[in-house]
């Protein structure tokens, strides 16, 4: 199930697209938006984000490339695949300033549409299977790929996520801390992690015992487990090991 958003002024092109969007055969949910603070305003992930460049709506401050630009100066796991659409092939350039996949100019024609919104669709599926074999943190500077059996387990410390992983070449790789949100993590990685305390998120797979009240690792760290957790635990930790 993709989610894609449509952020453009004008009803009757948003409506256009979206109709675009109905015709290519894929499962989506599709969010409409009028200007750049309504969008900012609902704080919602996408997978696709067909942009305006232009956004002319009434009493907004902010165009396309403002938008795209605090879209990337979030702090989020996930980023949307931007695709802009304008009505001046002037912008273009721009638009590659924040990393938009590729833009549509107006009048969009409908077999452009399908050819990019198919390669869109493509790097977002490509990435959703890669995530399930890794996962992607800002670190020193760059995004890090880290295999999801090289973690342990992960701990909320504020604003922050610590990653305590299973790296024996480098030290300083055996403890990542990065921006992000524990919750964002838990639904990402369900299934093969589980969030057994408020404060922590950890790897089924390197689960040796536990107890009513706390958890064995493989690595020999001993976490809390809540008491509100501990059935819903022991229902995933059976699934995962079945």
């Amino acid at each position: 199930m993709l989610k894609i958003a449509v952020c453009e002024d004008e009803k009757n092109i948003r409506s256009y697209l979206i109709s675009l969007i109905s015709e290519q055969n894929v499962k989506c949910e599709i969010a409409e938006y009028a200007s750049a603070e309504e969008y900012l305003s609902d704080d919602a992930e996408h997978d696709l984000l067909f942009l305006d460049i232009e956004l002319d709506a009434a009493g907004s401050e902010m165009d396309g490339i403002g938008l795209a630009r605090q879209i990337r100066e979030r702090d989020r796991n996930r980023q949307p695949v931007i695709i802009f659409v304008t009505g001046y092939e002037k912008y273009v350039y721009d638009a590659f300033d924040v990393d938009a996949f590729q833009y549509l100019v107006k009048p969009v024609e409908e077999q452009k549409f399908a050819e990019v919104f198919g390669r869109a669709r493509d790097k977002i599926l490509s990435e959703a299977e890669q995530r399930k074999r890794t996962l992607i943190v800002q670190y020193g500077g760059a995004s890090k790929a880290i295999p999801l059996d090289h973690i342990y387990y992960m701990e909320s410390q504020g604003h922050k996520i610590l990653i305590y992983t299973k790296d024996r070449e480098q030290a300083d790789l055996r403890r990542l801390e990065y921006y992000a949100r524990i919750s964002e993590l838990e639904e990402e990685l369900r299934g093969r992690f589980f969030r057994i305390h408020k404060g922590y998120l950890v790897n089924l797979a390197c689960v040796d015992e536990y107890s009513k009240t706390e958890i064995l690792l493989t690595n020999g760290d001993r976490l809390p487990l809540s008491k509100y957790k501990y059935e819903d635990f022991v229902k995933a930790y059976l699934r995962f090991m079945q």
